[in-house]
């Protein structure tokens, strides 16, 4: 006899009937948590997946999801949202966007976003996931690697790879016809030749092997397969099981290997006595001054210390390869921006005497206005998120966030927001003269964050975003070809802003001298 009834299968179906239906109701219990605090909801949420669905299922990137909310929930200053159960709030007031990342950062200084900091010290501990209050400490000890002063220094150094780069263009023969290539990967070993002497005092020299180590873990860390796409989904959105789920930030065969590098390098900097103005200058010298402390659970040692090198190389690269190669993509399909562009590069190389300088590279003001309408149009990062750290009460509306409840901000959206950038979705340099930046409201466009936690490296970003460009444009020509993804669509699966294709093809061909 079973336990319930007389038949062991209809035992089994009540048991599992009551199990799911506990399962949804659990699922479900906070289904109405932004009804009760009458904040606007985009749709109604699906049990077990909430509003999520499409990112998990991989057919709606993140970024993508988030700026979808950002124009439904139009006239509202933010709309309620559930990743699974768990209710989420997409900020959309610039006003309260400039609270949250400035006026209230006290409340707001962790980010949602997390990593396992007993399986995965590498995420957990470098820069960009580490938690309050060993971040502020460890912000303040590496800014002066990132001064005015010190990126002169480093320019030097990238200075090298654009030789370098150049030289291997001209090993290509383009000529007048010119060639098709994939211009985001040869942006990449450019960007990361760059951060690999920068970071770790290291020729990488990828542009001209095409089996250089550094190059073939940055593609394993951002190769947005269904493995990795989920896991860096896990990681902004679902950091609760990530320790379940064992994910590690940048993947085990790439952390064994940055780990393998930087203490090799360490060890022989410290042999050896050398000095290189770099990355791992500054941190020997924090791990000569601050290895024996503890500050919230972080040391000046072992792979905390060594996660700084590792976001670095990661966050380095791959940010400037994609802003440098989706602008030479914009400026192909523009021909008349690219002359101008070309004529100011070439007009200030002929007051250098042909040489690139750190002041000639800033001093070029339609290649910066170039460079800020490409990152408004294609964020590396298209969306911010940070977590209350207590109960908060939103400044002149009706609402508190509970401790503990995850705050989204779309970039994208607020980019694309025809409010405040008309026509949003034309590539139009000109929103970003002096005057129209002047004449366009705060708090719209921070295409590096914005407030304490804005990007660290944003300087050197630029500057190695800008020194890839001059090298290009002052000889070739970027034109659309035959593999050429036109329109750009962009990839579901990536969690950095990706074309759908890993490729990004132009045409490259030698200018004439005249």
């Amino acid at each position: 006899m079973a336990l319930i009834t007389a038949y062991w299968g209809l035992d089994g179906i009540i048991f599992l009937t009551t199990l799911i239906i506990a399962a949804y109701l659990y699922m479900t219990r906070k289904f109405n948590h932004w009804k009760k605090r009458g904040v606007l909801e985009a749709l109604p949420p699906t049990p077990f997946l909430g509003n999520f669905t499409d990112c998990l299922l991989l057919k709606k990137s993140p970024g993508n999801f988030l700026q979808e909310l950002y124009i439904q929930g139009k006239g509202s200053p933010y709309i309620g949202f559930y990743i699974c159960d768990k209710p989420a709030l997409l900020v959309r007031d610039r006003e309260l966007v400039k609270n949250i990342l400035i006026k209230d950062f006290n409340y707001f200084a962790d980010r949602y976003a997390a990593a396992d900091p007993i399986n995965d010290r590498l995420g957990a501990t470098n820069l960009f996931f580490l938690k309050s209050p060993a971040w502020k400490t460890l912000r303040t000890k590496l800014t002066p690697f990132f001064t005015s002063g010190k990126m002169k220094k480093i320019f030097e150094l990238m200075l090298q790879c654009g030789n370098d780069l150049d030289t291997y263009l001209e090993s290509l023969k383009l000529g007048d016809q010119g060639k098709e290539i994939d211009i985001k990967e040869l942006i990449a070993k450019f960007t990361t030749d760059i951060i690999g002497t920068a970071a770790y005092g290291l020729n990488v020299n990828s542009l001209n092997n095409p089996d250089a180590e550094f190059r073939r873990h940055g593609k394993l860390i951002f190769d947005f397969n269904l493995i990795r796409a989920l896991e860096f989904l896990a990681m902004f959105f679902l950091p609760n099981i990530i320790s379940i789920t064992g994910t590690k930030t940048f993947g085990k065969e790439s952390s064994n290997f940055l780990r393998k590098v930087f203490w090799e390098t360490i060890t022989q900097r410290i042999k050896s006595g050398e000095k290189r103005n770099d990355l791992i200058d500054i941190l020997i010298e924090l791990r000569n001054t601050y290895g024996d402390q503890d500050i919230g659970g972080f040391k000046f040692d072992g792979d905390d210390l060594l996660a700084q090198a590792a976001v670095f190389f990661t966050a380095g690269f791959e940010t400037s390869a994609t802003t440098s190669s989706f602008a030479l993509y914009e400026i192909a399909m523009n021909p008349e921006i690219q002359d101008r562009l070309r004529k100011e590069i070439l007009d200030a190389l002929d007051k250098t005497g042909g040489k690139i300088t750190y002041d000639m590279v800033w001093s070029l003001p339609y290649l910066d206005m170039v460079v800020s309408e490409t990152l408004r149009m294609y964020p590396p990062l298209p969306l911010l998120d940070r977590v209350t750290m207590d109960t908060y009460k939103l400044p002149n509306f009706d609402l508190k966030l509970e401790k503990g409840t995850p705050v989204y901000i779309s970039m994208s959206g607020m980019h694309y927001d025809p409010e405040y950038f008309p026509d949003p979705h034309k590539f139009d340099p000109e929103r970003f003269t002096e005057e129209n930046k002047r004449n366009r409201p705060t708090n719209v466009y921070f295409p590096f964050g914005d407030g304490p936690r804005v990007c660290i490296g944003s300087r050197m970003g630029l500057l190695q975003t800008k020194l890839g460009i001059v090298t290009i444009l002052r000889k070739y020509e970027v034109v659309p070809g035959k593999k050429t993804l036109i329109p750009m669509v962009l990839n579901p699966k990536a969690f950095l802003t990706a074309p759908l294709s890993a490729d990004l093809y132009l045409t490259l061909r030698k200018i004439k001298s005249s």
